[in-house]
């Protein structure tokens, strides 16, 4: 399925747009049961937690329960000032309305291959009877060099098609150690988001939007089964872009 590429003037009006798409997401599921959403770190912590609360405190929102899942973590044990979870924990978990979201995140003081299996082990309870866990809702952020999650050019977890969360210990980007879910999960997902700002980005954006590489990029192998594959694109990080997109307001 091919990608559906937004263009947006601003950081902010892509985080508000973001944030809207969580919403409304949420609020489809109805009277369906709990909403599933994956979520990376990096910017798109501060990008939700500015702009989710507003979004989530409309009075149409249902009062579903959620889940939240962290599509990978550094692996430090004690008060690591790096950890995913931690931001999420100080700058968003405390804005969300009730009902409080159920949250799992890897366990850094089991080390990287005892967080992983312990982490792929609760994911299965949070999905009974699933082989992949299928998230309604995954957000991910995307490198320079072409990485997301915590999936790395050349690296052989890019190979892996049985766990569905796998540790390194030799990530190129510090710190070395990291539990990070694998394509399998990330391509069985309802809806996959790629929020990316930045001009530094836009040359990688443009690799992987336009290229047709025999090895691609990780962010590049992305390509949910029967689910869709949305772009939110920065003007900055879409400035390299030949192929029509959709723009938003501002532009």
């Amino acid at each position: 399925m091919a990608a559906a590429v937004s263009v947006f003037a601003s950081p902010a009006e892509l985080g508000e747009a973001l944030a809207g798409l969580v919403a409304a997401r949420a609020a489809a599921r109805g009277g369906a049961g709990r909403f599933s959403l994956g979520l990376s770190g990096g910017s798109l912590v501060e990008l939700l937690a500015k702009h989710l609360p507003p979004a989530l405190r409309r009075p149409e929102r249902p009062a579903e329960p959620w889940l939240l899942a962290l599509c990978d973590e550094r692996v430090a044990p004690g008060p690591n000032p790096h950890s995913t979870a931690r931001h999420y924990r100080e700058r968003l978990l405390p804005q969300l309305p009730a009902p409080a979201p159920t949250v799992l995140v890897p366990n850094a003081e089991l080390g990287p291959d005892g967080a992983a299996r312990d982490y792929g082990e609760r994911l299965r309870q949070a999905f009974p009877g699933a082989a992949i866990p299928v998230f309604d809702l995954l957000l991910l952020g995307l490198g320079p060099d072409g990485h997301t999650a915590s999936l790395f050019p050349g690296h052989r977890l890019l190979q892996e098609t049985e766990e569905i969360v796998a540790a390194l210990t030799d990530s190129p980007k510090p710190p070395p150690e990291r539990v990070t879910l694998t394509l399998p999960v990330l391509n069985a997902a309802r809806t996959v988001v790629f929020a990316v700002t930045g001009e530094e980005k836009a040359p990688v954006v443009k690799r992987i939007l336009e290229g047709n590489e025999e090895n691609p990029l990780p962010a590049a192998r992305v390509r949910p089964h029967s689910g869709e594959l949305l772009w939110f694109l920065d003007e900055a990080a879409a400035k390299e872009l030949t192929i029509p997109v959709e723009k938003h307001s501002g532009l």
